[in-house]
């Protein structure tokens, strides 16, 4: 990821200040896992190299920077692949809502196609869209549009590279896709079924060109257990290491993808009380936790635990992904002692969290319209309802015939918002970089990856 200094001085990085000099940011998605952070990366990377005219592309990282040691694997692979993280721009350090006020903006939007709603003022700057999901219509901004239903976005920009500009790809580049689309496919296996036959011909033309590319093996078991390191974490930051929110009728809901045995996540001391400060500090009515490790054969083995203090609601969503079917869960009640808290052993390990989505949505949508809660009435206690417990019987029995049964993936709602930005970044203060200095630091990430390449070199 070579940056030429004289591409950079050609592009009047090093100018003068203008002020109308357009800024055209790649923004990843809120969970800034380690496929979007790269996405991002190098998709910047590819449109700085092949853009004649005088535009300047820049990588965000959609998170504030004291998240990022939340993402393990992301401080790891940064660091194995010598990109200092000093030199990287957070959601925190740019205004892009004054931007597009003085008409500076222009977004490029990778491994996600919804904005939330505190960016929505954004979406009439939104020029293109990278992603590997299903496209949400209602919410899709109307802009070019490129959606392949790939394991990983890296495959679709590594593809974007090949067959546009094959040559400006360099080493540090190729380690970063191929490291991250190994780790989103689960190391390639056919069994875990996440790897297209894209993603895999990809991975085999990057080691084709860069034959001293890490052993696959190799790079997904140091990424696998950077990403699955919780170690020195406390159950809030365990929670907002990897969460997604979705909301209905006034209901949210918080999913977090946990690191480790559910039975040890239950263990920990405290852990209730946890999870209730967890809940009203994020206003959530519903915690999620879905536990994810490997055995010793490096199998999958997911696990689920729903807390909401509640009854009536819990009771509604776990019977939903009780009975489910479109896909099945294959759930087993596991042991829990903790009030408010059911846990269960998830025998279908292919159910990602994103395919568990649609049906926590079918549940918040068939309760709100249960309980019918007069609009505008208050409530008590998270979602309480004076009528919750006396419909729940009506509710669960309308709802389980009205799941897509038919459907072998149901349809994924839009991206939500994930919590590691609670609200706009910019609701903490200004932001401690202008346009100048985003530019200015360009041409700093340039002169640093010069000096790498030509010390490499010798």
């Amino acid at each position: 990821m070579e940056y030429e200094v004289q591409e950079e001085r050609r592009c009047g990085i090093w100018g003068p200040p203008r002020e109308s000099r357009p800024l055209h940011v790649v923004l990843g998605n809120e969970a800034c896992d380690l496929d979007s952070m790269v996405s991002a990366l190098a998709l910047a990377f590819y449109l700085a190299k092949t853009t004649e005219t005088e535009e300047v592309f820049v990588p965000v990282l959609n998170i504030k920077r004291s998240e990022l040691p939340l993402r393990g694997d992301n401080v790891f692979f940064l660091q194995k692949i010598h990109i200092p993280e000093s030199l990287l721009i957070f959601r925190d350090e740019i205004d892009l809502h004054a931007l597009h006020q003085a008409g500076q903006l222009t977004l490029i939007l990778v491994d996600h196609h919804v904005l939330p709603k505190s960016d929505s003022a954004l979406e009439e700057t939104v020029a293109e869209v990278l992603d590997h999901r299903p496209i949400e219509q209602r919410h899709c901004p109307p802009c070019h549009i490129s959606v392949e239903l790939v394991g990983s976005c890296a495959t679709l920009v590594t593809e974007r590279i090949l067959q546009g500009a094959p040559e400006i790809l360099d080493r540090q580049t190729a380690a970063l896709l191929h490291g991250t689309i190994i780790l989103d496919c689960v190391n390639m296996d056919l069994k875990v079924g996440k790897a297209t036959p894209k993603d895999s011909r990809y991975v085999e033309k990057l080691e084709a060109l860069f034959p001293d590319l890490p052993k696959r093996n190799d790079i997904f078991d140091s990424l696998q257990k950077a990403k699955f390191d919780v170690s020195g974490l406390t159950t809030e930051q365990m929670l907002r290491k990897d969460q997604k929110t979705i909301c209905r009728q006034g209901i949210k809901v918080a999913i977090s993808a946990i690191y480790m045995d559910l039975e040890a996540f239950l263990q920990r001391s405290g852990l209730i009380a946890d999870l209730h400060a967890f809940c009203q500090a994020h206003n959530c009515d519903v915690l999620v936790a879905m536990t994810i490790f490997f055995n010793t054969h490096n199998e999958p083995v997911r696990q689920l635990a729903i807390f909401c203090p509640h009854a009536a609601l819990r009771m509604m969503i776990c019977g939903v992904l009780e009975c489910s079917h479109s896909p099945s869960l294959k759930l087993t009640p596991a042991p829990s002692t903790h009030p408010n808290l059911q846990a269960y052993l998830q025998g279908n390990t292919q159910v990602s969290r994103k395919k568990l989505l649609p049906l926590l949505q079918e549940a918040l949508s068939a309760y709100s319209d249960s309980v019918k809660i007069p609009s505008g009435q208050p409530e008590t206690e998270g979602v309480c309802r004076e009528q919750a417990d006396k419909d729940l019987d009506r509710a669960g029995s309308s709802l389980v015939p009205g799941l897509s049964q038919d459907e072998e993936e149901p349809p994924l709602p839009p991206t939500p918002m994930n919590s590691l930005v609670d609200e706009c970044p910019l609701d903490q203060g200004l932001p401690k970089l202008s346009a100048e200095a985003i530019f200015e630091k360009c041409s700093q990430i340039s002169l640093s990856q010069s000096t790498a390449a030509s010390l490499s070199q010798k």
